[in-house]
C-alpha cells in the first residue's frame, strides 16, 4: 500500500501538526534518544539533501549501501523498532528542541514547496538515482517511524 505523499501540502501539514504536539519533555515508547535528538536526527535525511555537510561514501560503500540498505530505506516496508542506522544520524549529544523541532519544519516545508518533480531522478548522496517515490518513502518512513516512537 502507498505511503501518504510528504510531497502533498495537506500530508505534509499533518506531518507538522505531529511534530508540534511534541514538547522538550516528551518520552519515547522505546530507543535511546530523547525528543531534541530525534528532531535532529530527523533532520540528517534533509542534512544529505539540501547541507553540504556529510561526506559521501565512496563508490565500495556506495555499492554496499545500494545492495544491502536501499531497498530498506526506500520501500514501503516500516522500519523496525530499535534499528541499526548509519553513523551520520547517529545523535548522542544534547541538543535544543525548539531550534531542531524549526528546522525540521523547514526542511519538510522546503521539500513539499520544491515538490515530486525536483526529486524525479534525483541524485541519493548513498543510494544513486531514486524515483519521486523512493524519495517520497524514504522521507515520510523515516517521520513516521519516529513521530510514532514519540507517541504523536
Amino acid at each position: 500500500m502507498p505511503l501518504p505523499d510528504i510531497f502533498c501540502k495537506a500530508v505534509s501539514r499533518e506531518v507538522i501538526n505531529r511534530i508540534e504536539k511534541l514538547d522538550s519533555h516528551t518520552q519515547p515508547l522505546w530507543g535511546k534518544m530523547n525528543v531534541a535528538q530525534m528532531l535532529a536526527h530527523c533532520c540528517v535525511s534533509y542534512e544529505y539533501v539540501y547541507e553540504d555537510k556529510h561526506k559521501p561514501p565512496g563508490p565500495v560503500m556506495k555499492l554496499i549501501l545500494k545492495m544491502l540498505v536501499k531497498d530498506k530505506v526506500v520501500s514501503e516496508k516500516p522500519y523496525p523498532k530499535n534499528g541499526r542506522t548509519a553513523a551520520d544520524f547517529v545523535i548522542t549529544d544534547e541538543r535544543d528542541f525548539e531550534y531542531e523541532k524549526q528546522r525540521l519544519i523547514a526542511y519538510i516545508w522546503k521539500t513539499q514547496e520544491l515538490g515530486k518533480l525536483h526529486f524525479k531522478g534525483k541524485e541519493s548522496l548513498s543510494f544513486g538515482k531514486l524515483s519521486c517515490t523512493e524519495w517520497n518513502n524514504m522521507f515520510y518512513k523515516h517521520l513516521d517511524h519516529h513521530l510514532t516512537q514519540f507517541g504523536v
